[in-house]
């Protein structure tokens, strides 16, 4: 296993105290604006009667949202068990439930039990993760299609916000670490798998990539 458990553990509980926040988050604002960036390149590589696979798939709004727009099929994997209790709650009042599945744990330990999809999604993922090159090629491995991520830029203001993050990670006893990969590097490992880039937009913060497995890429890479 490519992870460091300890970790992955303060990750689940982490992510479990923001939980209900999140949904409420979601209820009342609606998608960020990284989100609706990811969204748009989903919706341009076409994710239409496929199969999902989200990979730290959180209280499951966004998952949910490509089903209610057509996707067949989602799963998704999350090492939070209060995120995976909003979501499944969430999916019963969507009326989803027949549609979803959801997995506890981390997927690097767990990737050689999960199926492949047609449309794997990695939103804000990528950062909470030490093993970049493990999590990139394993999620690979499992889309047969589509590949979308968004993950930090790597400009100053954002190392510094992620430095200081993991500065408090370790003063309140957390394993956990956010981390800034390289973006140059990520987009190396997704051309070698065969994918070409569909869409690519940013937000200050935030760089979303969406990929494909064709010869051409579906349309002009968007935004900066």
């Amino acid at each position: 296993m490519s992870c460091c458990c300890p970790h992955s553990r303060s990750a689940g509980r982490l992510f479990s105290v923001f939980a209900r926040r999140y949904r409420k988050r979601f209820e009342k604002r609606g998608f960020e604006g990284s989100q609706h960036q990811l969204l748009e390149g989903l919706t341009r590589a076409g994710f239409q009667a496929a199969s999902v696979l989200e990979i730290g798939s959180g209280v499951g709004h966004l998952q949910q949202t490509l089903l209610e727009r057509g996707a067949a099929t989602g799963v998704g994997v999350e090492l939070a068990p209060r995120m995976i209790e909003e979501a499944r709650r969430w999916a019963d009042e969507r009326g989803l439930a027949a549609r979803t599945k959801y997995i506890e744990g981390d997927f690097m330990a767990l990737s050689a039990t999960i199926d492949a999809a047609e449309v794997v999604v990695l939103d804000k993922v990528v950062c909470c993760y030490p093993d970049a090159d493990g999590l990139v090629h394993r999620s690979l491995g499992k889309s047969t299609r589509v590949y979308a991520l968004t993950y930090p830029r790597n400009v100053w203001y954002v190392r510094l916000a992620v430095a200081v993050g993991a500065a408090l990670m370790k003063v309140i006893g957390s394993d956990f670490r956010p981390y800034v990969h390289d973006p140059q590097r990520i987009q190396e490992w997704i051309a070698d798998d065969g994918l070409v880039p569909c869409y690519q937009a940013m937000t200050p913060v935030w760089l979303t990539q969406v990929y494909v497995r064709e010869r051409r890429a579906l349309s002009a890479v968007a935004g900066g």
